[in-house]
């Protein structure tokens, strides 16, 4: 009974992983079909033909057509990835320099309004950017930093998640620890640069990760407040693709989803550790 429950359990877990990884094959697929092929199958979703989308698993004839025009004769993907590349970046770094120090003082400073501060920052990562959006908008608008890329890092650089992930992680250093550095004469500053940071290291690693697959594939906010088209990144090139460039498209995805891979693949270790500080209660 108990082996027949386990293969139960693999096999319910294997259909999910692949019900889960199926959209990935599904562009990896496409990635390697022909012009006439993609439209064969996605013309009734697409272009407004007759009858049922289809979807094979292999290509009927497998070529790298698309992925040399996109990255020979296709300029602008480049432009865009470059602009996902410098936003993202721009992001983590100001996270990590305004999020570590508030996330220690949150987290080993008691203040009056600390519990206040706190909840504040709890229902700021709640609320989605639809509510956001239009103070956002009209502050960066009196600041003129709309359409440009300023527009874009600079509120996700406060975003108060990566706060509460490495708040988390400095909470639970033990306060043994920094009562002994004090009594070694160590000063504020020395505490928070050779104790805190070393052994929050996991936390501030962790919501790097997150904050950069989150800006990596934010659509809302640039869509928002980006007019000019080549200031736009990556995120934003597939929307404008339709039925006549959907081999691009694929190609785009696949070449997208890289960058996003290898950053998880590379901290998925200190990710699982930042999911489970964040799960726990006070």
């Amino acid at each position: 009974m108990e082996k027949i429950l386990k293969i139960s359990v693999y096999l319910m877990l294997t259909a999910m992983a692949l019900a889960i990884c199926f959209p990935v094959l599904f562009a990896v697929s496409g990635v390697f079909m022909e012009q006439w092929e993609l439209e064969r199958y996605l013309g009734p979703v697409l272009g407004g033909a007759d009858g049922m989308a289809a979807w094979p698993l292999l290509p009927h004839a497998p070529t790298l057509a698309s992925l040399v025009e996109l990255l020979i004769d296709s300029p602008q993907f480049f432009v865009m990835f470059w602009n996902s590349m410098k936003i993202s970046l721009c992001i983590l770094i100001g996270q990590t320099a305004f999020g570590v120090p508030a996330a220690w003082g949150l987290a080993r400073f008691a203040f009056p309004g600390k519990q206040v501060i706190l909840l504040l920052y709890i229902v700021l990562m709640l609320m989605p950017f639809q509510v956001l959006m239009l103070p956002e908008y009209l502050m960066l608008d009196r600041l003129r930093l709309l359409d440009s890329h300023a527009a874009v890092i600079l509120p996700a650089v406060f975003s108060t998640f990566p706060v509460f992930i490495m708040y988390r992680f400095f909470g639970s250093i033990p306060e043994e620890i920094l009562e002994a550095a004090r009594i070694d004469g160590a000063g504020s500053l020395q505490i928070f640069f050779r104790i805190g940071i070393p052994l929050g290291a996991a936390g501030i690693v962790s919501s790097g990760i997150l904050g950069f697959l989150e800006s990596w594939n934010m659509i809302e906010q640039p869509m928002t407040f980006l007019k000019t088209k080549a200031l736009w990144p990556l995120s934003l090139f597939l929307p404008e693709i339709g039925l006549k460039e959907a081999g691009l498209g694929f190609a785009a995805a696949l070449l997208m989803l890289i960058p996003a891979l290898l950053v998880f693949l590379s901290g998925q270790e200190y990710l699982e550790q930042g999911i489970a500080a964040a799960a726990l209660k006070e």
